[in-house]
């Protein structure tokens, strides 16, 4: 099984942080690689087993799962229900935890999934990087004022 996982020190408060990250049907918000996203069904975004359906700006179209949401841990863990990226067994949370000094926020995004030996590398770069790396950087760009 492989893991991926991107850590950052976001210069905002963690309640703040978690108004972005909570609403599950909110990427296109605050990832700069998400172009839309709708909750199949229309139910609500922060409905545990609701599934969010979104496109990538470079038109990739993916399906996610929401499995927990914790307003009490800051948490949100979700699967990959479909995916151009040959992942399987894909599950991911984004934790928050406030850092009193300075009122900012720790953010931990890590996943685990199967996939074919000779892509692991790639894989784990990828979603550690562009996917959570980069949502962090936005985040803070947004948030932060860096």
């Amino acid at each position: 099984m492989a893991e991926a996982y991107a850590s950052s020190v976001i210069g905002a408060p963690a309640a703040r942080v978690w108004e972005r990250v909570r609403d599950f049907n909110g990427l296109p918000d605050w990832h700069p690689a998400i172009a839309e996203s709708r909750i199949e069904g229309g139910g609500p975004s922060d409905q545990v087993g609701c599934v969010r359906a979104f496109r990538l700006k470079d038109g990739s179209f993916l399906r996610e799962q929401l499995l927990a949401l914790s307003d009490y841990d800051l948490s949100v863990t979700y699967s990959i229900l479909e995916s151009p990226m040959g992942v399987d067994n894909y599950v991911a949370t984004l934790k928050l935890t406030p850092i009193t000094d300075g009122d900012r926020t720790f953010a931990e995004w890590s996943a685990e999934f199967d996939c074919p030996p000779e892509r692991e590398d790639e894989l784990v770069s990828l979603i550690a990087g562009d996917v959570f790396q980069g949502g962090f950087d936005a985040l803070e760009r947004a948030l932060g004022g860096a």
